[in-house]
């Protein structure tokens, strides 16, 4: 692969060019890190509205109809379904834990496995995440193991 980088003359805008024959899976998330990067979530909590770096995102949770966007230390409520957070952020580090969960992939201190095909997740903050057997091959995948 071949990179070239040439410099922008004052007052011109950035731009990326990219030639290949197919674009694979790696090239296409580097293109959504590139183009999604600074897209930012907006949680609440009480009635104030909080933007969010999707860097600073544990994991997603649908409880009770409801989804929560857990972050180091706070929990806020997002008014986007679970299957909406998914195709924003599935190109990126965040991948579907299980029916309920979708775990960023940055914030996973170690992995275990447990009974029946699961495998267990500690995050950075402490707390612990079930994977569920159907999307431990995609977690996999995505390690590239």
């Amino acid at each position: 692969m071949k990179i070239t980088i040439e410099n922008v003359p004052e007052g011109g805008e950035p731009e990326i060019i990219l030639r290949c024959n197919d674009p694979d899976e790696s090239l296409l998330r580097l293109i959504y890190s590139v183009n999604g990067g600074t897209r930012k979530l907006i949680g609440m909590t009480d009635s104030q509205l909080h933007v969010i770096n999707p860097r600073d995102v544990y994991y997603f949770e649908a409880v009770d109809h409801k989804v929560f966007i857990y972050c180091h230390e706070l929990v806020y409520e997002s008014r986007l379904k679970l299957y909406e957070l998914e195709t924003d952020y599935g190109h990126g580090g965040f991948f579907r834990a299980s029916k309920s969960v979708i775990l960023n992939i940055a914030q996973i201190k170690s992995l275990s496995p447990v009974l029946y095909g699961r495998y267990e997740a500690l995050l950075h903050n402490g707390e612990k995440v079930y994977i569920s057997r159907q999307y431990v091959p995609v977690l996999k995948r995505k390690l590239g193991l």
